[in-house]
C-alpha cells in the first residue's frame, strides 16, 4: 500500500499531505492531552508490531505494495489518536530510513494508512457496539479490521487514478482484490492477539484513562 515515486502528481500529493498533517498532529495533541504512561508504552510495543507487520510486502499492479497494516489493533487496544500517531511514526521511519514510500507520498500513505485505516477501524467498531451492544463482538471487530485495509487500498486507487496514470478501474480492481485478502488475514491476526490478551492480560484491553476496574468489562466485550 506504500506509494513510491512516480505515482502521484504533485497536485495529489500537496493535497492528501494537507489533509494528513492536521489529522496526525491533531492526534500527537489528542495523546499529549489525555493519554497516560501506561498508553506511552504500549504505543512502543504497537508501534514494533506494526513495523513488523508491514515489512512484509507483497507486489501489487499500479505499482504499489500489499502488506499487513495494524491499524485495527492499535485502535482498539487505545483508540483512534494513539493509532494515529503510531502508524504515522512507522510511515515516517520507513520512508526515511528504509525508502519504503516516497517521501513525496509520504502524505498519501499517512493519509491512507494512519488515519484512514485507524479511523475506519474504529468508526465501524464503535457503530456495530451501538447497533448491537456486546453480542458478536469478535465479529464486529473482523469486519472492522478487513475494512481497515479495503478503505485505505481503494483511497489509494483513487489518488493514483487522479493522477492520471491509471484509470480508476484498473487501479481499484488490482488493489482492492488483493487487499480483501490481506485483510480477512489482518482480521484473523487480530482476532487472536485480541482473544489472547482477553485471556492473559485483560488491564491491557482497559481504555486508557479509565480506572483498572472497568478491564474486566473491556475483556469481556472481546469475548
Amino acid at each position: 500500500m506504500h506509494i513510491p515515486y512516480g505515482l502521484l502528481s504533485a497536485e495529489v500529493s500537496v493535497v492528501t499531505g494537507a489533509l494528513a498533517a492536521p489529522a496526525v498532529g491533531f492526534a500527537l495533541w489528542r495523546v499529549r492531552r489525555r493519554y497516560e504512561e501506561r498508553t506511552v508504552a504500549l504505543m512502543g510495543m504497537l508501534g514494533a508490531y506494526v513495523f513488523a507487520a508491514q515489512m512484509i510486502n507483497f507486489p501489487v499492479a499500479a505499482g504499489t505494495s500489499g502488506h499487513l497494516l495494524g491499524a485495527a489493533l492499535a485502535a482498539f487496544l487505545l483508540g483512534p489518536a494513539p493509532a494515529m500517531l503510531i502508524l504515522g511514526t512507522v510511515l515516517l521511519v520507513q520512508a526515511l530510513l528504509f525508502q519504503d514510500g516516497a517521501i513525496t507520498a509520504l502524505g498519501a500513505n499517512a493519509l491512507n494508512m494512519a488515519v484512514l485505516g485507524p479511523l475506519t477501524a474504529w468508526g465501524i467498531w464503535t457503530g456495530w457496539r451501538r447497533l448491537l451492544g456486546g453480542r458478536l463482538a469478535m465479529a464486529g471487530r473482523a469486519v472492522a479490521a478487513v475494512a481497515s485495509i479495503v478503505v485505505p487500498a481503494a483511497a489509494c486507487a483513487v489518488e493514483i487514478a487522479v493522477s492520471g496514470l491509471y484509470p480508476l478501474t484498473v487501479a481499484l480492481g488490482a488493489m482492492a482484490g488483493v487487499h480483501t485478502v490481506i485483510g480477512v488475514a489482518e482480521a484473523a491476526i487480530t482476532v487472536v492477539i485480541l482473544r489472547f490478551l482477553a485471556a492473559a492480560r485483560p488491564d491491557l484491553l482497559a481504555p486508557a484513562g479509565v480506572p483498572g476496574g472497568a478491564a474486566h468489562a473491556a475483556a469481556q466485550s472481546v469475548e
